[in-house]
């Protein structure tokens, strides 16, 4: 049996702004930093038996996973599949805007310029399909809060809203089992 852990990355500048960060990049902020060396302290601690990290290219993504590799010497590695999703125009807009919960529910909706939830659940559900075949393996994968809520739904049924309403907290890490 193969398993995934999943971690969102640490805090941003964005985040602390209530901020849309999507596709955008905006870095860590100090806590941030710190929440990332706290994680990877913990696996370290724990013993969370992980044989690579995959991150996303966003570099508040790489920057905690980089730090968690540091700390535990697991190798580390760039998946440009878990890049967060394009919102198209509402980067960097107001993160709880009534709007764009009500244009996360619309699954084929590309936010005008963005990504639809099809076209991440193909690429998301795409590597995790590719994951499931090395059952021998034990990743972590550092990414974001969308593609927390898409990894959530390939092992777990979930209601529109619930999938459209679902969050991780900075650097929270979760586990799943093929």
């Amino acid at each position: 049996m193969g398993i995934v852990y999943f971690t969102r990355h640490g805090q941003t500048v964005w985040n602390v702004e209530n901020k849309i960060c999507g596709a955008t990049d905006s870095p860590l902020t100090g806590l941030g930093h710190e929440q990332a060396v706290a994680l990877g302290n913990r696996i370290k601690e724990e013993n969370i038996p992980i044989d690579e990290i995959l991150y996303s290219p966003l570099i508040r993504a790489k920057d905690t996973a980089l730090h968690v590799s540091e700390i535990t010497g697991i190798p580390a590695r760039e998946e440009i599949r878990l890049k967060e999703q394009n919102f198209g125009k509402y980067e960097s807009t107001p993160r709880d805007g009534e709007e764009f919960a009500k244009a996360k529910c619309n699954f084929i909706y590309s936010f005008d310029g963005g990504e639809t939830m099809l076209h991440l659940a193909q690429r998301i559900y795409n590597l995790l399909d590719e994951l499931k075949e090395q059952p021998e393996k034990t990743y972590l994968l550092v990414a974001h809060n969308g593609i927390a809520r898409m990894v959530k739904s390939y092992f777990n049924d979930m209601a529109n809203e619930e999938f459209s309403a679902f969050k991780i907290k900075n650097c929270e890490i979760l586990k799943f089992e093929f």
